[in-house]
């Protein structure tokens, strides 16, 4: 089977901005990277680590300091802006509002570079749209104006004209910013779907560490000092990347959970014994309530989580004596 072709690809790429007058300041590089179609691409990191230019950069609205990018086989340098806008489409994270502007006509914009100054739309341009429309879940929407949209509305909007656009490279620039936790599960779920369906390459910024652990095909994991580690999620979090990149004092970055632990270690030890979700949610309410979990039965102090049915129980042994308690609360306030 013939190798894929990647559909960008960066070489000794080093990202930056102007720092004075003939003076320039490196954020990120030399970076070696590849984006291939049906994937979806996370990029992670601190705020001001260059996630923001490194996006531009590649999208070709800001020039590298060094190194070169190519979009599908060719130099984007020797590509004309009209060219380029019909590899890639740009979602940035300013939400635009107006009035005057009704759902559709923003979603034919998506169409310019294709419809050109008159913006005449053929036949399969609308069809284009029609299924842009379609695969954002976006349909409702059509006759309302723009600015009477919630944020998580008009995200699917945007993102509906980037498919209406239709470049085999969406780029969005943390496209759960302003909305809320189940607007932002669902925007995730869509792009990873859209991926796999459209067989698109979908790259986007965002501190969704979470969600990205679960939808993201590559991660691209940027840090402060410049280093980018590119990889499977899983492969990240087994080499230490996601440990080095997001560890601070008093904040750990847990590898067996894929979450983050935000209280130091308890003075107070404590094992827990039992399987299941009642276990693994006593060991996150024990660590807040200041106990430090161990894995050996033999301290003084151990709890059993068990099933009584459909109930859980929680029954300490301390020393020689044991208490059982039918909730949650009662057996810490026990302790």
């Amino acid at each position: 089977m013939a190798a894929q072709k990647s559909l960008l690809h960066t070489s000794g790429l080093t990202i930056g901005y102007q720092s004075g007058r003939n003076k320039t300041k490196a954020v990120s590089g030399p970076l070696d990277l590849d984006l291939y179609a049906g994937q979806l691409i996370c990029l992670l990191g601190p705020n001001g680590c260059g996630k923001s230019t490194l996006l531009r950069t590649i999208s070709g609205l800001q020039h590298p300091l060094k190194g070169e990018i190519e979009l599908e086989g060719k130099n984007i340098k020797q590509l004309r802006p009209a060219q380029v806008a019909k590899k890639i489409s740009l979602v940035l994270t300013d939400n635009v509002r107006s009035g005057n502007l009704d759902v559709y006509s923003l979603i034919s914009l998506g169409r310019y570079p294709h419809s050109g100054w008159l913006g005449v739309l053929t036949a399969s341009d609308k069809q284009i749209i029609n299924q842009a429309v379609e695969a954002t879940g976006t349909g409702e929407f059509l006759g309302r104006k723009v600015d009477s949209l919630s944020d998580g509305e008009c995200q699917k909007v945007m993102l509906a004209r980037a498919m209406a656009q239709d470049t085999p490279l969406i780029i969005l620039d943390e496209p759960t910013a302003h909305l809320d936790l189940p607007s932002r599960i669902q925007l995730m779920r869509l792009l990873h779907q859209l991926a796999k369906e459209t067989n698109k390459a979908i790259l986007l910024s965002t501190h969704e560490l979470d969600l990205a652990l679960q939808v993201a095909d590559q991660i691209w994991l940027m840090s402060r000092g410049g280093h980018l580690d590119a990889g499977l999620p899983e492969e990240l979090i087994l080499n230490g990347a996601f440990q080095h990149a997001f560890d601070k004092d008093g904040i750990a970055f847990d590898a067996a959970t894929g979450t983050f632990n935000i209280h130091n270690a308890g003075k107070k030890t404590i094992s827990v014994t039992g399987d299941g979700i009642a276990a693994f949610w006593t060991k996150k309410a024990l660590i807040r309530s200041g106990f430090s979990i161990s894995s050996a039965e033999e301290e003084n102090l151990v709890v059993s989580v068990s099933r009584d049915g459909e109930d859980s129980i929680w029954t300490i042994h301390h020393n020689s004596e044991q208490t059982t308690y039918t909730t949650l609360c009662e057996f810490l306030n026990a302790l």
